[in-house]
């Protein structure tokens, strides 16, 4: 696991893309692979890099529009997870 922190680590640094950007689309990929802890973890991150609502919704929009009907029960999945970080005991 030490190795794949590592990998994750420098692939969602800052570069030619910010890492907010970076979260987003890892978030997208979390909806289409249907990884429920992923999502979590990621969704968190954006919400720590100042992520709006408007764009994880957008995001969300792309990401269903690519992945059909199981990328839908998962973006539902996803604000959820955003709801939640929004109250006062998530952080």
């Amino acid at each position: 696991m030490q190795g794949f922190g590592a990998m994750a680590q420098g692939s969602l640094a800052d570069g030619a893309m910010s890492e907010k950007q970076k979260e987003l689309i890892a978030t997208a990929i979390a909806v289409s692979q249907r990884c429920a802890g992923c999502i979590g973890f990621h969704v968190k991150a954006l919400k720590r890099l100042g992520a709006t609502r408007a764009e994880f919704e957008e995001m969300l929009g792309v990401t269903v529009y690519m992945g059909g009907g199981p990328a839908l029960m998962y973006a539902a999945e996803a604000l959820q997870a955003w709801d939640q970080f929004d109250s006062p005991t998530s952080v």
